[in-house]
């Protein structure tokens, strides 16, 4: 049974959470509107100057071809195009919340970031092979799935050698953990603060389910989103104590087409994109 006294404890304390830039909020109520330019885009992002420093810096890296030759926000959504810019905006609004030591996890500083930039990747990939359309969906949820951690990181910690001990003696994985130790998992608590952070539903659904996507009802993100993230952990990319046996769904490779050889070939390119960014950055 979930521990509802922590949980309430939780969202009585919202307001100490770390918030999600309000740009991004703003940039995705923007691209809603079918009437929207470069400039309406480019004015939402050019209101936070610690945003537009790392996007720049990112677009002009090696990595998005352009080398210094984007001074501006609204040259860089022309040259790059909105999807890679608004890709440039989660990377750059993820890591103000997430390069931060998580003790309880394990996670050094920076790793959670790398980990979330692997899935973010991993989905995108998966999403451009079976839906197209879904690309820039699957590259926002991959960046976020994780920010539940950051919230239970200090609960964790708390209880750290009782998390310990459930790994240890074979009762379960880390996740298996929280249930059993807290009454719910850091999934099911991020979905419902994405309300908090006017993430879209269908994004929050996905990020509930990423670990067993059996409950989605066939959510084909939420599968995306798991089997990214089963890659990500197998290749050792920032996943700390909560790594530790993490099973795939059986069903999900049938469910997204994937063959067994393309989880080795989006490792790979994986690994070789988080290489690449953090050398940028």
């Amino acid at each position: 049974m979930a521990d509802n006294t922590l949980k309430e404890r939780i969202f009585r304390t919202l307001k100490d959470l770390p918030p999600m830039p309000e740009v991004a909020r703003r940039a995705r109520v923007v691209l809603s509107n079918p009437n929207s330019s470069f400039s309406d885009l480019a004015d939402v992002i050019e209101s936070d100057q610690g945003i537009v420093t790392r996007v720049l810096k990112m677009a002009n890296s090696s990595f998005y071809g352009l080398s210094g030759n984007v001074s501006t926000i609204q040259r860089a959504s022309m040259v790059l195009g909105v999807k890679t810019l608004m890709e440039l905006l989660g990377m750059a609004c993820s890591s103000e919340i997430m390069s931060g030591t998580l003790d309880g996890y394990d996670i050094a500083a920076g790793d959670l970031w790398k980990h979330s930039l692997a899935v973010a990747s991993a989905s995108k990939m998966i999403a451009r092979r079976i839906r197209p359309e879904m690309e820039q969906d699957a590259f926002s949820a991959g960046i976020i799935h994780d920010a539940g951690k950051i919230i239970l990181n200090p609960y964790i910690l708390e209880k750290k050698s009782e998390f310990q001990s459930h790994v240890r003696m074979g009762k379960g994985s880390f996740l298996s953990a929280e249930k059993a130790i807290l009454g719910f998992d850091h999934a099911e608590l991020a979905s419902e603060v994405c309300e908090h952070w006017n993430i879209p539903e269908h994004i929050a659904l996905s990020i509930r389910y990423h670990h067993d996507p059996s409950p989605s009802n066939h959510d084909i993100l939420t599968y995306i989103i798991h089997v990214a993230d089963a890659a990500a952990i197998m290749s050792g990319i920032g996943a700390g104590m909560d790594g530790m046996l993490y099973p795939i769904n059986e069903q999900a490779m049938d469910f997204l087409s994937l063959k067994s050889d393309d989880i080795p070939e989006i490792m790979a390119e994986t690994a070789v994109y988080i290489e690449k960014t953090i050398q940028q950055l």
